[in-house]
């Protein structure tokens, strides 16, 4: 029974994996930077992500989002006041997104097709364990860690560090009388992913996201 579960396993990342390639092959003929973020409930990825929209926006680049959860469409309509074109994937009871979802959706999404995008963020469902295994075609993946959450989730949920091309810690804000340890939140990522990019950002007080924002366009404009 084991043997079986491995092989099923093995097959449907298989499968993922081909699809992923081929989201990723039609993300770079469009141009756009696809940008996967993941991280536990209660991150503040949300938020995160409709300054960063609303910046984006503001700064005249064309960037979109597709946000999943297990039910409800709540973080979509959140994410909508952004003036950014949105829309929700819900999962009904699968705890990631897989790279057949996106395709799905960006198929049937006809209000603005991927040409005419600079970016495109997929805001995974909240969890820090499944969606490290499922490729999504995305150019660069995000770990997303709230000072909230403790310093040695990094340590817990390796897989997922390791496999992130950026890292960011929200709610800076609350870092104080959440005695939060900054050092030793860093130390940790930096153990699990050495080389790994650290952004510092509070989405309520705007610290933190012009580096940010920079290197968004950084790796915008590489083809």
């Amino acid at each position: 029974m084991t043997t079986r579960i491995v092989e099923l396993r093995q097959g449907i990342l298989k499968k993922n994996d081909e699809l992923a390639r081929v989201l990723r092959d039609r993300y770079t003929q469009a141009g756009v930077l696809v940008l996967n973020l993941v991280s536990s409930p209660g991150s503040g990825k949300t938020a995160f992500l409709e300054r960063t929209l609303r910046e984006l926006t503001t700064a005249g680049f064309k960037a979109a989002a597709l946000v999943g959860d297990l039910e409800t469409d709540n973080d979509a309509k959140r994410l909508a006041a952004s003036g950014a074109p949105v829309r929700q994937i819900n999962t009904h009871g699968t705890c990631h997104l897989d790279a057949e979802m996106i395709a799905r959706h960006l198929d049937e999404w006809t209000e603005r097709p991927l040409a005419g995008l600079d970016f495109l963020f997929i805001e995974n469902v909240g969890n820090l364990v499944c969606p490290s295994s499922y490729d999504l075609g995305e150019r660069v993946r995000v770990a997303l860690l709230s000072v909230t959450e403790g310093e040695d989730k990094p340590l817990k949920y390796p897989t997922m560090f390791n496999s992130a091309d950026a890292a960011v810690i929200t709610k800076i804000d609350l870092a104080i009388p959440c005695e939060f340890q900054r050092d030793e939140a860093i130390k940790n990522i930096h153990e699990i992913r050495p080389s790994i990019e650290i952004f510092e950002t509070s989405s309520k007080s705007g610290a933190g996201f012009e580096p940010w924002l920079a290197f968004l366009k950084q790796e915008r404009s590489k083809r």
